[in-house]
């Protein structure tokens, strides 16, 4: 009867255990993903996007973060671990993780930097900014790269389209993922800077529509707008393209940081895309000048115009007030005050003026 009772209790603990730990995972899971007490339901956020392994320019597998300190210690392996918008404490984990530069950490944390390139030691900080359109307006991301001989970290913060490409991209060419994290950084800049074509051709598109529009009749208030609207976006691509250019030039000539070495080709075409766009940018620019300075011109021209107008008719206008205000005096001796056609030809007389010069006018193109 003990061997049973024992046998019962332990099933009844058997059966207990995994209740508890269900339980216990729920807390953690509404711990991880933040919890809405309003709905009772867990609020969607994701921090940590994929960390996998390679060696070899072969993935190994997607590893646990808890694993991320063994597969470092490997030789010629390295950690590739994505994350978007993460909290304080997730960014103060991968710090210790991959001994991230405090600096580094630090500027990641705050965000809202400029472009830039930055070398610590052996190992190297970027930050790219990400430009996506949305409802007519430009969005404008942020990604942090830290890259050490093993490993590689990206955050990415109000952004929402990811790098999923980057990586399938990165595992159909092992030959080239044979360089490391260094090729992986490459890839994942060339990412960003491939985004920017798109957004620099709605722009085009967009300035081509208003010059259409600057010689179409009262449109000039909407054109000198859009015109204005254009030019932020303009300054928008440009704050984030130039800063990037001058960053990824160091990484394809003179001294070039060892993660770096055997990429230079590829950072080279990086800086090439980014000089089309620069060039392009500032295309546009004079030309969103030169159109704002032809519908300014416009303007004028319309307000000569509707000047010309009052002044004809003014003129017109003018004829019968001398006339009637000349017969209009109170004087007695005003000799065609006695005629008996007088009324008929004062009114035939300021016809026939006004006719003339209406017909001048016409041929002069101010009415």
């Amino acid at each position: 009867m003990l061997r049973a009772r024992g046998a019962g209790g332990h099933g009844r603990r058997a059966e207990v255990r995994p209740a508890a730990e269900r339980q216990l995972s729920a807390v953690a899971a509404r711990r991880r993903c933040g919890y809405d007490r309003a709905t009772r339901k867990p609020k969607p956020r994701i921090m940590l996007v994929n960390c996998a392994a390679y060696q070899e320019g072969r993935k190994l597998a997607d590893i646990p973060k808890e694993d991320i300190s063994e597969y470092v210690k490997r030789p010629n392996c390295f950690v590739w671990v994505a994350l978007k918008d993460p909290d304080p404490s997730e960014l103060d984990e991968m710090r210790d993780e991959f001994g991230l530069h405090e600096l580094a950490v630090e500027d990641a944390r705050q965000g809202h930097s400029r472009p830039k390139i930055e070398e610590y030691g052996d190992s190297l900080f970027a930050v790219v900014q990400t430009v996506e359109p949305k409802d007519g307006e430009l969005v404008v991301g942020e990604v942090n790269i830290f890259v050490g001989p093993n490993y590689i970290l990206s955050i990415r913060t109000h952004s929402e389209k990811g790098f999923i490409g980057v990586r399938a991209r990165c595992e159909r060419e092992p030959h080239l993922l044979k360089n490391g994290s260094g090729f992986v950084f490459y890839a994942l800049v060339d990412a960003v800077v491939d985004r920017y074509f798109p957004v620099i051709d709605a722009l085009e598109t967009q300035l081509e529509q208003i010059e259409e529009n600057i010689f179409v009749k009262n449109t000039a208030r909407s054109n000198i707008e859009s015109l204005y609207a254009l030019k932020q976006k303009l300054m928008t691509m440009k704050h984030a393209v130039d800063p990037l250019l001058e960053a990824t030039g160091r990484l394809c000539g003179g001294r070039v940081p060892h993660i770096c070495e055997g990429t230079q080709a590829y950072f080279r075409d990086v800086s090439d895309h980014l000089q089309r766009i620069h060039s392009a940018i500032e295309g546009f620019r004079e030309m969103q000048t030169t159109a704002i300075q032809v519908n300014l011109g416009m303007i004028n021209l319309n307000e000569t115009e509707v000047t010309k107008k009052l002044a004809g008719w003014a003129a017109i206008i003018a004829i019968p007030t001398l006339i009637a205000g000349i017969y209009g005096m109170n004087f007695k001796n005003i000799p065609e005050y006695d005629l008996a056609y007088g009324y008929p030809i004062a009114l035939a007389l300021m016809i026939g003026i006004d006719f003339v010069l209406y017909l001048w006018f016409r041929k002069i193109h101010w009415l």
